[in-house]
């Protein structure tokens, strides 16, 4: 088990995927005293690679969040493996409290833990996330293309997921499941070519390796070899409930998100968010520069404080040095 800092540091970075792990870079390399707090549990691990971030396309993203936990010790960063249980105020600072029982406390927070994707319960589809059952045309598009694509319906999104699937594949077919497209949504299907097919999914199939169909209840199997799944997003952030951030409802109906301004700033002082917890559909490079983004709102908000104090006690031995 790692030490934390008993007297604490300027920044708390929870959450250790692109969003945390580059904010923690840019603090580290403004000589802030920085911790990340990872969980170990990214929302793309089971992806083979990381695909639109210029530079490493492909790559693992294992091996991205190593390279990026090597750059942030590289600055004397830490990065400490945890799940953070609560944030409290604690005099004009946050006390972070893991669940393990260890206990710091930050002058500032960034929340950077991603989000959870609630899934439709679909026997084996949870089994196979992020390989052939997919959610972002950018993320898995290329790799799927001039396939026989199927796209769940249901969810919030699916018209739309379909509409964006069909740029890479002529074969497209919409699974109606419990959420039949009408109005223009049914002709925005049609004219684009992709076929409905109705009634309720009760199972994918599965050859060797391989999804290879959609069964629905009355025993059909449509042949697929990729299944599109519109998932309802959460943002991962029980542990603010104490300071009055609690997830609110996405504007797109997507799911639940932590609000904040275009710097990352949130109502509660001394929290700032980045990444999949306030940006639901954000890849990993829009994450990564958020994480910057952020990082850097907060070094200059910490300098302002500096400096206010610095101010005042430069005026106090100003008013010393004339009373003598």
């Amino acid at each position: 088990m790692t030490d934390l800092r008993r007297d604490g540091y300027d920044v708390v970075v929870a959450g250790g995927g692109a969003a945390g792990l580059n904010g923690a870079l840019m603090l580290a390399r403004a000589r802030r005293s920085v911790v990340v707090i990872d969980a170990g549990a990214p929302r793309n691990a089971p992806a083979e690679g990381v695909h639109g971030l210029l530079g490493r396309e492909g790559m693992p993203p294992a091996e991205l969040l190593e390279r990026g936990r090597e750059e942030v010790r590289r600055y004397g960063g830490q990065v400490v493996s945890g799940e953070i249980r609560a944030v409290t105020r604690d005099g004009d600072g946050l006390a972070v409290t893991l669940a393990d029982g260890r206990v710091t406390r930050a002058r500032r927070l960034l929340v950077a833990t991603g989000l959870v994707d609630e899934l439709p319960d679909v026997p084996g589809l949870r089994d196979r996330w992020g390989r052939d059952v997919l959610h972002c045309p950018y993320c898995h598009g290329w790799e799927v293309r001039d396939r026989a694509i199927g796209v769940l319906g249901g969810g919030p999104m699916s018209v739309h997921q379909a509409l964006l699937f069909r740029q890479w594949s002529d074969d497209v077919t919409f699974f109606s499941h419990t959420g039949p497209p009408a109005g223009e949504d049914a002709e925005k299907l049609a004219a684009r070519g992709i076929r409905v097919v109705d009634g309720e999914v009760a199972s994918l199939e599965v050859t060797g390796d391989r999804l290879t169909g959609v069964r629905l209840s009355d025993g059909t199997v449509v042949a697929r070899e990729a299944l599109a799944v519109s998932s309802r997003m959460v943002a991962r952030a029980g542990f603010l409930a104490a300071l009055g951030l609690r997830p609110q409802e996405h504007p797109s109906g997507a799911g639940e998100h932590i609000p904040c301004d275009a710097t990352g700033r949130t109502e509660a002082p001394g929290v700032w968010v980045a990444g999949n917890a306030t940006d639901l559909t954000a890849q990993v490079g829009t994450s990564a520069a958020a994480g910057a983004l952020a990082a850097a709102h907060i070094n200059a908000d910490l300098v302002a404080e500096e400096t206010t104090r610095a101010v005042a006690a430069h005026r106090e031995r100003t008013a010393s040095a004339a009373r003598l």
